[in-house]
């Protein structure tokens, strides 16, 4: 009959206020929480159907249906550590739980999180506090990440920093900006050589040097000649044998390019490219580039009616050097800086995304698994596809919004009260029914 309805839908009304508000209630507990995504409840009609001439209703009720708005950000909570990490947009950090780092993530669903404050552990393990591990593919040696599965978590592994490790950099690139007197290639001068020490840093941190060695051609008549012998040796190889390029340069004396670099003529060791302005030498190391300029650039070697003196020497690499800070920048790759200077990729950390976000499992701590209903992840670069950025000293904030919640907290409360209303009329007006037959 359609009184036992009234009091079934009571009841359901009851049910799914009391189910509204556990999803407020938490809501509000986790307004201050990082990465928190708030419940959203959502209440359904049932129908039951009567007869088309029964001339009643029955009520069905309702129900509450629950769900977590993943992909609902929160705002960014700015911080002065910079491995607190957040994504700007959309996508995840790949994650696993710290009683995992043993065994592997084997088969294990794809875990992740929003944001993380990470630290070092005593083992230089990158976790949370709550025992979330962040997932990274290693860089190589030489700072490139490796080609990867991007649909499996097998490459993945987790991001470990020893505080105490040292690097260098060798130096592969150097940059010779000098100026060579233009008097000594004239007639009558007496021919000195000029010579200059560049330092270099070796494969193993060590420094080492270029000994470079300019001697003028001395015009045999009136003039001069323009025209010098440069002799490059290295001092890691043998002094007997350590001779590593001879060049012959010849400057313009034109008075729209005079004192620049006419020719460059290779006597022995790497050839000079005269689109680029650069000798490919051989150190003890291994190979190395050097920069003298190119033909007609006042930036590089010049002979001008001046002294000699190197004036724009540059070059790359560093001696060994301890670790001193590590960032993530925006495209999720993590550079170890060292005290010398040197910038080293050491990891890059890719973000997961997967079709349907909110059909994610949610796990304690702020954390996300794979299911059937959020379909196949993917590891993306971070700024690539449909993903965001990777933001360092920066926490995401909870997505609750305080007023909100309280607004429907009242309306909640109201609903409550009307539908313990409602049993408590059907209540009475069985009571009457019973009456009857006293």
């Amino acid at each position: 009959m359609s009184i036992s309805s009234s009091l079934n839908a009571g009841v359901a009304g009851l049910a799914a206020n009391a189910t509204r508000l556990a999803g407020i209630a938490d809501n509000i507990a986790n307004s201050g929480t990082f990465g928190y995504k708030r419940v959203n409840t959502e209440f359904e009609g049932m129908v039951v159907t009567a007869g088309p001439a029964s001339g009643t209703y029955s009520a069905g009720g309702v129900r509450a249906i629950s769900s977590r708005v993943v992909d609902e950000k929160g705002g960014l909570v700015t911080s002065a550590n910079a491995l607190d990490l957040a994504t700007a947009g959309r996508g995840m950090l790949p994650v696993m739980p710290s009683v995992l780092l043993g065994a592997g993530l084997g088969d294990r669903p794809m875990m992740m999180t929003s944001t993380g404050s990470f630290r070092p552990d005593a083992e230089g393990v990158l976790r949370t506090d709550s025992g979330l591990v962040l997932l990274g593919w290693p860089a190589n040696a030489d700072g490139t990440i490796p080609t990867s599965n991007r649909d499996s978590v097998g490459a993945l592994q987790p991001v470990i920093l020893n505080g105490n490790q040292t690097s260098a950099d060798p130096t592969t690139t150097i940059s010779l900006g000098m100026n060579l007197p233009a008097v000594d290639t004239r007639f009558g001068a007496e021919g000195d050589a000029l010579s200059t020490r560049v330092e270099y840093f070796d494969n193993l941190g060590a420094p080492e040097s270029l000994d470079i060695t300019f001697t003028p051609t001395v015009a045999g008549a009136v003039g001069q000649s323009n025209t010098w012998t440069m002799v490059i040796r290295d001092s890691a190889m043998d002094p007997a044998s350590n001779v590593i390029g001879e060049y012959t340069l010849v400057f313009d004396d034109s008075p729209a390019l005079g004192g620049t670099l006419a020719s460059v003529t290779s006597v022995s060791g790497g050839a000079y490219d005269p689109a680029t302005g650069t000798m490919a030498l051989t150190v003890a190391g291994g190979p190395m580039t050097v920069g003298i300029g190119l033909p007609g650039d006042r930036d590089g070697m010049t002979q001008l009616g001046a002294s000699f003196k190197p004036t724009n020497v540059t070059k790359d690499g560093s001696p060994v050097g301890n670790l001193t800070t590590v960032e993530v920048d925006e495209n999720g790759y993590m550079h170890a800086t060292y005290d010398t200077g040197f910038v080293r990729t050491i990891y890059q950390i890719p973000l997961v995304d997967v079709p349907n976000p909110n059909g994610l499992v949610a796990l304690s701590n702020q954390a996300y698994q794979v299911s059937p209903s959020s379909g196949s992840f993917f590891l993306w670069d971070a700024g690539d596809g449909p993903t965001g950025a990777v933001m360092g000293y920066a926490r995401e904030g909870s997505t609750t919004d305080v007023a909100a919640e309280l607004t429907d907290l009242i309306q909640t409360q109201r609903a409550y009260s009307s539908n313990a209303k409602v049993i408590q009329t059907v209540d009475e007006m069985l009571q009457e029914t019973t009456n009857i037959k006293r």
